[in-house]
């Protein structure tokens, strides 16, 4: 059974649902449901002596745990002499026995189903008459992992989670990325790493994800992985908020055969459930303008105390946006470059690309990555790619492993063209980005190149430094009434000629540029009394993305305007002629 057709026969059960439910909460049923299922079926074939061992240890009053995890083959057990199949066996009881029987699950899995909130859902359905159905319904699909590998379960799970996102599509944005975005971060992520997808080389590599959502990022990493070298180990690590997406998370996790432990919930900005540790490859879409006040205390304390030794060193964006706190996150996460170094993909909205001053949090933030030379590239989305928002969306990639040909270098890629209609909108998001589209984008980035498209420019490389630029402060003499400077008569002022803050003004000087051949050429010829207070000087860094991608247009020409209202007035004439008749 292919797992289309295996999520088809498993949405049946969304007909038993339909009157009792709205569609946008058939996933609250089937997806825990699934699960259990799967984990019944997993569980099947060792259940017998994880029940005597237990027994066993149980008597000689030993912790039972690392026994039973032994035992059962896999990282959960359950402890219950029931499963789906015994459930069925006494209809009148099924909502007790179901209760004992999720009881049973050692902790990580009953966790799963706690956070689903599955007991209330087993409460409804008791009350509409179809918990036995349901359950019946499930019982009697075949999830063994001799028929369905976990590979291909995952697959059933990922196209169930997918549909659920998709009929919910209001709530979806916040949890849910689209496949084809991932698909496109995933291959810039993984495209320089020869040692990695070459068949046969048995590499172990760490993934991670501080805003895992439903796991989707993880999950599409670990399939491309895999298809391109089964031989290579991918762990996978994430963080969630959200108790539904973090048990849809968890749960994909554990019929995959990951380990669940690796899978944290809680808020990663103010309580991060993997300190300390280091990942060679990191994935990341954090909410979009989202504030970060329930935070802020923790954070800025983080940011005082531990400066550089903690996570957001460089500085702290403005409270009305967080996602260059995650970005930061992220960064403190690399591994050195000694140890293997790291690559990073986080999807971010225009923002922080250009908001802040120079001396801003954000303006920080960018001096950072740049001056620290770990932007490889930004490569800005279709508008309309997410469910919950149409605004543009850029991929930045990072990375502190450069190849030699991008050091000191960033690739900016205008892939705002590569779209096709989609059949029909899913909330906000109405374009798609097909294999091809992602195709030329990877290739555009693997090759590193300069590129146009009919005239226009798609890629275009920069020295990191081009980005910068330092903010000067221009002041020029208060003059009194008879128009003479007014000097300064005590200490460091004395004898020097003394600001008119009416008058001052700022430049902004690019860094590759010196400030005094600057000033000379643009200030001076029309303020030559003005000077520089170089104790307020700063420097700042922006991304003009559009700026650079920006072609020009030449207007029409005069004749061509003044023939077409002429046309346009000799229309409306006849028009009125007419109306006259």
């Amino acid at each position: 059974m292919n797992h289309q057709a295996l999520s088809s026969f498993i949405w049946s059960v969304a007909d038993l649902l339909r009157g009792d439910y709205k569609q946008s909460e058939y996933g609250k049923v089937i997806l825990p449901f699934t699960v259990l299922r799967r984990l019944d079926c997993v569980l099947e074939a060792t259940k017998p002596a994880v029940l005597a061992e237990f027994e066993a240890k149980f008597k000689a009053g030993l912790n039972p745990d690392p026994f039973l995890l032994r035992k059962s083959g896999q990282s959960f057990y359950n402890i219950s002499p029931l499963d789906l199949g015994k459930l069925l066996g006494d209809q009148d009881h099924i909502r007790e026995n179901l209760y004992a029987y999720i009881q049973g699950f050692s902790p990580a899995a009953r966790d799963i189903f706690e956070r689903f909130e599955f007991f209330t859902q087993v409460e409804r359905l008791a009350k509409a008459g179809l918990l036995y159905l349901v359950t019946e319904k499930f019982a009697n699909i075949d999830l063994h992992p001799d028929v369905v590998d976990n590979a291909q379960m995952g697959l059933v799970f990922e196209e169930l989670i997918r549909k659920f996102a998709e009929i919910s599509n209001e709530t979806a944005g916040e949890h849910f990325t689209p496949r084809e975005v991932i698909r496109l971060m995933v291959n810039l992520l993984f495209i320089e790493d020869d040692d990695v997808l070459t068949s046969g080389n048995a590499v172990v590599r760490t993934l991670y994800d501080p805003t895992a959502g439903t796991g989707g990022m993880l999950s599409v990493a670990g399939e491309y992985l895999l298809e391109h070298n089964p031989a290579a180990r991918l762990t996978l690590f994430g963080q969630e908020l959200n108790d539904e997406s973090y048990a849809i998370c968890k749960a994909d996790m554990l019929i995959k055969g990951q380990d669940v432990a690796n899978i944290v919930v809680g808020n990663t900005l103010s309580d991060d459930g993997h300190g300390g540790r280091k990942f060679d490859y990191m994935l990341s879409n954090p909410p979009f303008g989202v504030e970060w006040k329930k935070v802020e205390k923790e954070v800025r304390k983080e940011y005082e105390q531990k400066g550089f030794d903690g996570r957001f060193g460089p500085g702290l964006p403005r409270v009305s946006d967080g996602s260059m706190l995650f970005l930061l996150h992220l960064i403190s996460k690399m591994r050195p470059a000694v140890d293997g170094g790291s690559r990073i993909g986080i999807v971010l909205n225009g923002s922080p690309l250009f908001t802040g001053g120079a001396g801003s949090g954000e303006s920080e933030i960018r001096r950072y990555v740049l001056e620290n030379d770990l932007v490889e590239a930004i490569i800005g989305l279709p508008t309309d790619m997410f469910y919950n928002t149409g605004i543009t969306t850029y991929v930045w990639i990072l990375s502190n492993k450069k190849p030699a040909a991008r050091k000191g270098k960033v690739q900016l890629i205008d892939a705002s063209a590569y779209w096709q209609k989609m059949r029909k909108s899913l909330g906000s998001k109405r374009k798609e980005m097909s294999d091809e589209h992602i195709a030329k984008v990877t290739k555009l980035f693997g090759e590193f190149i300069e590129a146009e498209e009919d005239g226009k420019p798609i890629s275009r490389i920069f020295n990191n430094a081009d980005f910068g630029y330092t903010t000067i402060t221009v002041e020029r003499p208060l003059r009194d009434e008879a128009g003479k400077a007014v000097l300064g008569t005590k200490g460091k002022q004395k004898g020097k000629p003394q600001p008119d803050s009416a008058l001052r003004d700022t430049e902004n000087v690019p860094l590759n540029e010196d400030i005094d051949a600057y000033f000379a050429r643009e200030v001076l010829p029309h303020a030559p009394d003005a000077w520089i207070d170089t104790e307020k000087s700063k420097v700042g860094y922006e991304i003009p993305f559009n700026r650079h991608f920006y072609v020009f247009t030449p207007p029409r020409s005069l004749h061509e305007i003044d023939e077409e209202l002429k046309a346009v007035a000799a229309n409306i004439t006849k028009m009125l002629e007419g109306l006259a008749e």
